[in-house]
């Protein structure tokens, strides 16, 4: 609950979510407890993940059985593979880590991609506004991706940070905020800001104000997918719209 005090032990006595992380990523794990109402607790592991090339992306799901079984010792009651960029990369990336950690752990599975895709068509979105740190290379596989179902990106904006993850995480709110005003779309259903490593959850319900249309990030649309799949229907306010459907 947003109500609760900082020093509020999370046990997970109704939801343990087990998160498959980028090692680079820094940001997913404070901003998706801060989303999670009470009793609800998540368990991560690291898969290795410094950059944003191909080569470096497929990279990352090498070794995802180990982690899946990893992750699963500690009794976790969904398995998310928390990847934008990663579970993005074509159409049938989210069917195949699917399989492989179904093949290793009987655990319900989700993925960020999968996440995002299930928030636009609850917030009946079907033409979206894409901001993110990536390459340009990898807004195109994202583009490809929401447009194979059934949701149109009118206008892309990818900022090319060189560095990976950590350069991701070091850019301050205030900057994705002004990057949203400054991209403000009339015929846009919402606003996406993609990557599970930047700081956008603090402005989200600055945006949804300023700007008249839901917005999702990556961080929250895992949130969402994760509490909904799991059983958890609690409204929780100040991340969005998406967070209280």
């Amino acid at each position: 609950m947003t109500g609760e005090s900082p020093r509020t032990v999370r046990y997970g006595w109704r939801l343990r979510l087990g998160m498959l992380l980028p090692s680079s990523n820094r940001v997913a794990e404070p901003e998706l407890p801060s989303m999670l109402p009470e009793g609800v607790a998540v368990h991560t592991t690291r898969l290795k993940l410094v950059g944003s090339g191909s080569d470096e992306l497929l990279a990352m799901v090498e070794r995802i059985e180990e982690a899946a079984q990893l992750v699963s010792h500690a009794g976790v009651d969904i398995i998310a593979f928390h990847c934008t960029a990663v579970s993005t990369f074509d159409i049938d990336m989210e069917s195949r880590i699917r399989q492989r950690i179904a093949a290793v752990a009987d655990t319900p599975t989700v993925t960020t991609s999968e996440a995002l895709v299930q928030a636009f068509r609850t917030l009946d979105a079907r033409r979206i506004v894409l901001l993110s740190p990536y390459p340009a290379a990898v807004n195109r596989r994202e583009v490809a991706f929401f447009g194979h179902h059934g949701v149109a990106v009118l206008h892309d904006v990818a900022l090319d940070l060189q560095g990976g993850g950590p350069a991701y995480a070091d850019v301050d709110p205030a900057v994705w905020y002004r990057l949203a005003i400054a991209n403000r779309n009339s015929d846009a259903d919402a606003y996406f800001l993609s990557c599970t490593t930047i700081r956008a959850t603090p402005v989200i319900a600055m945006l949804e104000r300023d700007l008249g249309r839901p917005v999702v990030t990556s961080n929250q649309a895992m949130a969402w997918h994760a509490l909904r799949t799991g059983g958890v229907r609690d409204s929780v306010p100040g991340f969005g719209k998406l967070m209280t459907l």
